[in-house]
């Protein structure tokens, strides 16, 4: 209670915001006081800064502040872990630039052994070819000297005619030793062609020829390589194969590669068989409007239908452990497809047999 005094004031200060009930006993001039006090309701608010609004919007800015500071440690550590990363990708990439240029050493050397040992399968067959031409040379050489004395006794015989029919023979010998001459030096110019990996022109092939002839290389290759190994080799030539414009060197090492597939799948089934197996390899030809085919087939193991769509990638090979570095299709099928625009597919069946079917087009 506070007294009043003359001027009938009152004051109260520093109140907590609330509901408050004012009081006021009055009293009159005898100094008799009211029985009941006046009453006044009073609510007293609160400052802004303590309403519930305020304190929801210290709630929120608390929370706002947490999630900045949230954010901003979020953003650090995403970026430290972003060069972190990137670290690790350049060093990867690093790592990577450097295993893919060893693998494409490793390629390039792999592609050169391939292409060697290509050669020296070639190489073994030049060599067994190059004994007919030059036998006969050598045997026409020497008849030819036996020819040169008989003419020389018949001039000093005075026998004119007998000179006549005896260099007759040594002009028909001679003309002999020159077509086998010019055999020799086609052989060897293939042998260099082969090697160098040709012109790289195309030129117009009688591909029958062609076909017969590199295959005859891989057979007398392969007879060189293993010479207890017995194969037929059957050749089936269409006469309307006729001529098309090809790489001849490029060609000829896909048969040579294709029909040396062929031997080797041969000698792995005769070597496990009974003796009862005839290996045999059939190189065919034929033409329809738009290409020219070559096939070549064997009997021998054949290929998993699993394995048959993987045989022209590089370096899959069906052949066991350090038999093959299995380039040699694939370099057959680059040849084919990408070097002519044809096709080279392949047909198999295990244990009865593998076609592989180069298709080259006529109007290349």
């Amino acid at each position: 209670w506070i007294d009043g005094g003359h001027d009938g004031k009152a004051s109260y200060t520093n109140l907590r915001s609330g509901q408050y009930t004012f009081r006021v006993h009055g009293t009159n001039s005898n100094g008799r006081w009211s029985d009941e006090p006046a009453t006044i309701a009073v609510t007293i608010l609160p400052p802004w800064w303590r309403t519930w609004w305020a304190y929801a919007g210290y709630v929120l800015l608390f929370a706002a502040g947490v999630f900045a500071v949230d954010r901003v440690q979020r953003g650090r550590l995403i970026r430290r872990e972003r060069e972190k990363t990137r670290a690790r990708e350049l060093e990867q990439a690093r790592e990577i630039e450097k295993a893919y240029h060893e693998l494409r050493e490793t390629k390039d050397r792999l592609v050169q052994q391939e292409k060697l040992a290509s050669l020296g399968s070639l190489t073994a067959g030049i060599a067994h070819e190059m004994k007919n031409p030059l036998n006969f040379v050598n045997n026409f050489a020497e008849l030819n000297e036996e020819l040169v004395d008989e003419v020389e006794e018949a001039l000093q015989t005075g026998n004119v005619d007998e000179a006549k029919e005896v260099l007759s023979d040594l002009k028909a010998n001679t003309s002999a030793i020159a077509e086998h001459g010019r055999r020799a030096d086609s052989i060897v110019k293939g042998m260099m062609a082969h090697a160098s990996g040709g012109h790289r022109q195309r030129d117009n092939v009688a591909i029958n020829d062609l076909v017969s002839e590199y295959a005859d290389l891989a057979f007398h290759g392969k007879r060189a390589q293993s010479p207890a190994f017995k194969v037929e080799i059957e050749k089936k030539l269409n006469p309307d194969a006729g001529v098309v414009r090809v790489i001849a060197p490029d060609v000829g090492r896909v048969i040579l590669n294709l029909v040396g597939n062929a031997f080797d799948a041969l000698e792995e089934r005769a070597t496990a068989d009974d003796g009862s197996f005839a290996p045999t390899v059939t190189v065919s030809t034929d033409r329809d409007g738009h290409h020219v085919r070559i096939l070549v087939a064997d009997n021998g193991t054949g290929i998993d239908k699993d394995k048959v769509d993987k045989l022209f990638e590089p370096f899959f090979t069906t052949k066991p452990a350090g038999k093959g570095t299995g380039l040699g299709l694939s370099l057959s099928h680059e040849i084919v497809v990408t070097g002519h625009g044809g096709a080279l597919r392949v047909e198999s069946e295990r244990g009865v047999g593998t076609t592989f079917i180069v298709e080259l087009p006529i109007d290349a």
